[in-house]
């Protein structure tokens, strides 16, 4: 059944997906304040995942790609994620996407350790150009 609720979203339009991580005590409190914040631009905002490891499938379907749906959701999606504790990525990793926003999440000392090792193990940087980390 869960495999199937990403495919059933998108039967509303456009579906914006997040991955995100975040201690058991505000697993689901994300789900409310994106519902409170984004009122009826969204159509849905769901939330599922894996609560033994707080990975929260965030899903927000309109009937169309809106930037002012991103504007609504972004930065402020992480910015909650920071302030209770998580992190803005989870089983998937940065990506494009999410690169630039992970000071939400990590300091910049923890970024410049996970790009020196990530260039321990991939000197020519050839392992996912461009997409695990953010540019300095």
């Amino acid at each position: 059944m869960r495999e199937r609720i990403a495919e059933g979203l998108m039967h509303d339009g456009y579906c914006y997906k997040y991955d995100v991580s975040l201690p058991l005590q505000s697993f689901y409190g994300l789900v409310e304040a994106m519902r409170e914040r984004m009122g009826t631009i969204v159509t849905r905002v769901i939330g599922y995942g894996h609560v033994g490891d707080g990975n929260l499938h965030l899903n927000l379907t309109s009937p169309e790609y809106s930037t002012e749906v991103m504007d609504k959701i972004e930065p402020f999606l992480y910015d909650w994620v920071a302030n209770h504790k998580g992190s803005i990525s989870a089983e998937h990793g940065l990506g494009f996407k999410k690169k630039n926003f992970i000071y939400h999440s990590k300091s910049k000392s923890a970024v410049r350790l996970m790009k020196d090792i990530k260039h321990t193990f991939d000197p020519n940087m050839i392992l996912n150009p461009y997409k695990v980390l953010p540019d300095f």
